[in-house]
C-alpha cells in the first residue's frame, strides 16, 4: 500500500507546481521519462548510423582489397586511407569501434535506454521513474560516453584497434601499435562512463518496478515487456561492475605501471618490466560481462516481441508464466557460461565440459520462448503491420542464430571454427540482427505513444523486406566461409592462396551489406519526417490492453491527468468470450462471474 500511497501523493505534488518548462528544462535537461526515452533513441540512432557506416567501409575493403576508393579518402582522410587505399590498422580500428558502438551504444542504450524509460512507468501505472534526476544523469553520462567514443576516432595516433574485446597485451601496451595509444585510453574512459550510466539506469528501473506499481498491478499482471526490462536491469547490475573493474585495471596497466594483465613481454627485442600478470584474467573479467551482455540486448527485444505478437495476433500470449520462468532461467544461466568464449585459451578440458553443459542448458529456456511465440501466432487473427513483421523476423533470426550457438557452445566442435567467420555469423544473427529487429519493432509499435503521430506503413514494409533479405544475404554465407576456415579480423584474404576461392562470396556478402545499409535511409526518412508530418494518432491505434494506451496522447509530466488507472486483469485478454471487443484493457473491471484466464 505504501507504494500506491506514494504514487498518488507524487501525482498531487506534480499538479500543485504549475511551473512553465523552458526549452532547456523540457528538451535538454528533462527529468520526464518520456523525453529521456526519446533522447536515448535519437542518440542511439545517430550512433547506429556511425556504426553501420563503418561496417560498410570495411566490407568494401574485404570484397575489393587494395582497391582505391574515393569514399575511403573522403571519410577516413589521407592518414588512414592514403590514396584511397585502406591500411591494415585502419581496418582493425573500424572493426573495433563498429563492434563497440553497435553492442553498447546502439543495442544496449537503444533498447534498454529507450524502451525501459518509455514503458516501465506507463505500463506499471507510475507517474515517472523512482528518481527523475538520476534518470537524467544516466542519459547525460551515456551521451558523454558516446561523445568520448566518437572523439577517439580522431586522435592522431588512431582509434582503438585491439578488437571490441580489447584483449591485452595488445590493448595494454601503448607502444604495441598506433591504435594502442591515446585512442585506446579514450575507449576505456568512454566505457567507464557508459557503465556508470548503465548502472544508474538499471537501479532506477529495478526500484521503479518493485515500488511504484499501481493498485492491482501484481507481478503476475505485469506485461512481459516489463518482466524483460526488470530482469535485464538485474543482469546489468550484476555483470557491468566486473567490466568496469577490468577497464580500470587495464587503465592502470597502461598508465600507472601495474601488471594485472601483463607478464614476460618482449617488444622488438626489448624486455619490458612486467611480471606476474595474466592476460587470461582479463578474458575472464571481460566475458563475465560479455556473455550476459548478449542477453542484456536480447531480453528487451524478446519482451517487446511478446507484447507485439500478442497484440497483433489478437489472442492471449501462450504460456505467460513459462515465458517469465524462461526469462529468469536465461538470466541466471547467462552469468555462468562465459567460459565458452575461451575454449582455446588453454582452459582445463574438465572446466571446458562444465561450460559446455551450462551453455547447452540455455537452449531450453530459449526454445520455450521460440515455441511460445510460434504457438501464439498459430491460428491467430494476424495483423501484419511493420512492427509485427519485425517481431516475426526476430523469432526467425533467434532460431537460426541459436542453432549455430549449439555448435559453438560445444568445446570439441567450437575449437574447429573458433575465431572464424562462423562465429561472426552466429553472434550477428542471434544478437545483432535479432536485437535490431526488436528495436525496429518497438519503434514502429510505440512511435505513436512517443510522438503522437504514425509512421508511414508502406515505407515500413519496404524497410522490413529489404532489411530481412539483406540480413540473411550477409550472414548466411558467412557460416560457409567460416567452415572453410577463413579467420575473422584479417583485413585482406588475398595473401593466402588457400582462401582465393572464397573471394567471390565476400563480394556477394558486401553487396548485400551495402544494399541493406543504404536502405536504412528509408527508415531514417520515415522516422524523422513522421515526427513532424506523420498522420496524427488516435488514443489506442493498435487496440492494445496495456496501460500506456490509457494515458492521453498529449504528453504531460505525470502521465495521467487525474487518478492513476487501477488494474483488474492481466494484460493479454484478447478475443475473450463475453466481451464485445476483441481486446479488454487492464483497467476494465471484471464482470460478475467472468473467468480469470489461467496464465
Amino acid at each position: 500500500m505504501s507504494a500506491e500511497a506514494h504514487n498518488h501523493d507524487h501525482g498531487h505534488d506534480e499538479h500543485e507546481h504549475h511551473h512553465k518548462d523552458t526549452f532547456i528544462t523540457k528538451y535538454i535537461f528533462s527529468i520526464d521519462h518520456k523525453m529521456i526515452s526519446k533522447q536515448y533513441l535519437i542518440t542511439g540512432i545517430i550512433m547506429g548510423v556511425i556504426g553501420v557506416g563503418m561496417s560498410m567501409l570495411f566490407r568494401m575493403q574485404l570484397a575489393w582489397p587494395e582497391e582505391s576508393f574515393k569514399i575511403f579518402s573522403f571519410f577516413l582522410g589521407e592518414r588512414m586511407a592514403p590514396g584511397g587505399v585502406m591500411n591494415n590498422e585502419t581496418y582493425l580500428a573500424l572493426v573495433t569501434i563498429h563492434g563497440t558502438i553497435m553492442v553498447f551504444f546502439v543495442l544496449t542504450a537503444g533498447l534498454s535506454g529507450t524502451f525501459s524509460n518509455l514503458l516501465i512507468p506507463l505500463q506499471i501505472g507510475a507517474r515517472d521513474m523512482a528518481s527523475g534526476f538520476l534518470n537524467m544523469v544516466s542519459y547525460w553520462l551515456f551521451f558523454l560516453s558516446s561523445v568520448v567514443m566518437v572523439i577517439s576516432l580522431f586522435v592522431e595516433s588512431g582509434p582503438a584497434s585491439a578488437g571490441w574485446t580489447i584483449y591485452p597485451p595488445l590493448s595494454a601496451l601503448p607502444q604495441a601499435m598506433s591504435g594502442s595509444g591515446a585512442g585506446m585510453t579514450l575507449w576505456l574512459v568512454s566505457m567507464a562512463i557508459f557503465i556508470a550510466s548503465s548502472l544508474l539506469g538499471s537501479l532506477n528501473y529495478i526500484v521503479t518496478v518493485i515500488n511504484l506499481r499501481t493498485k492491482g498491478m501484481s507481478m503476475t499482471r505485469l506485461p512481459l515487456t516489463i518482466w524483460a526490462f526488470f530482469i535485464t536491469a538485474i543482469i546489468g547490475v550484476i555483470s557491468f561492475p566486473v567490466l568496469l573493474s577490468a577497464a580500470l585495471m587495464l587503465i592502470m596497466d597502461r598508465s600507472f605501471g601495474t601488471s594485472f594483465f601483463l607478464s614476460d613481454i618482449y617488444i622488438a627485442g626489448e624486455v619490458l618490466h612486467y611480471q606476474g600478470g595474466s592476460p587470461v584474467l582479463f578474458e575472464h573479467l571481460f566475458w563475465f560481462l560479455g556473455h550476459p551482455e548478449v542477453y542484456i540486448v536480447l531480453l528487451p527485444a524478446l519482451g517487446i516481441t511478446s507484447e507485439i505478437i500478442a497484440t497483433n495476433s489478437r489472442k492471449p500470449i501462450f504460456g505467460y508464466r513459462a515465458m517469465i520462468m524462461s526469462i529468469i532461467a536465461i538470466a541466471f544461466l547467462s552469468t555462468i557460461v562465459w567460459g565458452h568464449h575461451m575454449f582455446i585459451s588453454g582452459m582445463n578440458p574438465f572446466l571446458g565440459s562444465v561450460f559446455t553443459f551450462t551453455t547447452l542448458l540455455i537452449a531450453i529456456p530459449s526454445a520455450v520462448k521460440a515455441f511460445n511465440y510460434i504457438t501464439t501466432l498459430w491460428k491467430g487473427n494476424l495483423q501484419l503491420n511493420p512492427a509485427m513483421l519485425f517481431s516475426i523476423g526476430l523469432v526467425s533470426t533467434f532460431i537460426t542464430g541459436g542453432l549455430t550457438g549449439i555448435i559453438l557452445g560445444d568445446s570439441t566442435l567450437d575449437i574447429n571454427v573458433h575465431d572464424t567467420y562462423f562465429v561472426v555469423a552466429h553472434f550477428h544473427l542471434v544478437m545483432g540482427i535479432s536485437a535490431l529487429y526488436g528495436m525496429f519493432a518497438g519503434i514502429y509499435h510505440w512511435f505513436p505513444k512517443m510522438f503522437g503521430r504514425m509512421l508511414n506503413k508502406n515505407l515500413g514494409y519496404v524497410h522490413f523486406w529489404v532489411t530481412a533479405i539483406c540480413a540473411y544475404g550477409v550472414f548466411f554465407p558467412m557460416h560457409f566461409i567460416g567452415m572453410a576456415g577463413l579467420p575473422r579480423r584479417y583485413y585482406t584474404n588475398t595473401n593466402f592462396p588457400l582462401f582465393d576461392d572464397l573471394q567471390d562470396v565476400n563480394v556477394i556478402i558486401t553487396t548485400f551489406a551495402l544494399i541493406g545499409g543504404v536502405f536504412q535511409l528509408v527508415f531514417l526518412y520515415n522516422f524523422f519526417s513522421s515526427i513532424f508530418y506523420g498522420k496524427r494518432t488516435v488514443q489506442n491505434p493498435w487496440k492494445s490492453n496495456t496501460l500506456e494506451w490509457t494515458a492521453p496522447i498529449e504528453h504531460i509530466h505525470g502521465n495521467w491527468p487525474g487518478a492513476i488507472p487501477e488494474v483488474h486483469r492481466w494484460p493479454y485478454d484478447y478475443s475473450k468470450p463475453g466481451h464485445d471487443d476483441d481486446f479488454v484493457p487492464q483497467n476494465v473491471p471484471m464482470k460478475p462471474g467472468e473467468e480469470v484466464l489461467h496464465h
